[in-house]
């Protein structure tokens, strides 16, 4: 995986937990005054949380683990 590209996914990954967070500290806030149920709340929840946990493995183990396993077999090559 390209610097950039690793670069590029680790943002994504940070910009989206962080607006996950923000979003479903409010959906809380709502669920608690106003609605008085918590449906919305784990549905939001679930769902991007399946979208955040996918940047994550995008950006710090798929690559990484790759480039380990290149370098493992460039390395064997050479021997």
């Amino acid at each position: 995986m390209d610097i950039r590209k690793r670069v590029d996914a680790k943002i994504k990954f940070q910009e989206n937990l962080f607006k996950y967070l923000i979003v479903n500290t409010i959906l809380i806030i709502i669920c608690n005054v106003f609605l008085h149920s918590y449906w919305l709340l784990i549905f939001a929840m679930f769902i991007w949380g399946l979208g955040v946990l996918d940047d994550f493995f995008k950006a710090y183990s798929i690559g990484n683990y790759r480039e380990k396993i290149v370098q493992k077999e460039l390395k064997n090559m050479g021997d």
